[in-house]
């Protein structure tokens, strides 16, 4: 079995976190673009689960689950589910990034806020 490693060596990849900005397009509706909040180490770990059977239909639809942990902080502290993240290292073509990840929940595990981690699935925005 491999060792899991922890703390601040475990995070090593850069995850950039946006939110979707709400402007007026004009016809009576709103358009959100996504805008880049923060920048910070953390860690993306597929997700291979008990429930096979969930992940490999999210796989055949070229959307692959992870876990990604980040340090604790203030920005942290304010993800919700309607955010989303792009591995920043990854980078971005056309003003757009290359891998982006839907979250759908954010947890403390520890409730001491040490760390916040996010299911998340790759290909799938919020």
């Amino acid at each position: 079995m491999i060792a899991k490693r922890k703390g601040a060596g475990s995070l090593n990849c850069r995850l950039t976190f946006q939110v979707r900005q709400d402007v007026d397009d004009g016809f009576g509706g709103t358009r959100g673009e996504w805008v880049d909040q923060f920048t910070v180490p953390g860690r993306l770990e597929p997700r291979y689960g008990s429930n096979a059977e969930s992940v490999m239909a999210a796989r055949m639809q070229s959307m692959q689950p992870y876990n990604l942990t980040i340090r604790g902080s203030t920005a942290a502290r304010q993800l919700t589910a309607s955010w989303r993240a792009y591995d920043a290292r990854a980078g971005k073509t056309g003003g757009k990034p290359n891998r982006v990840f839907g979250i759908k929940t954010v947890v403390n595990p520890d409730e001491r806020g040490q760390y916040i981690e996010m299911l998340a699935i790759e290909g799938e925005e919020t």
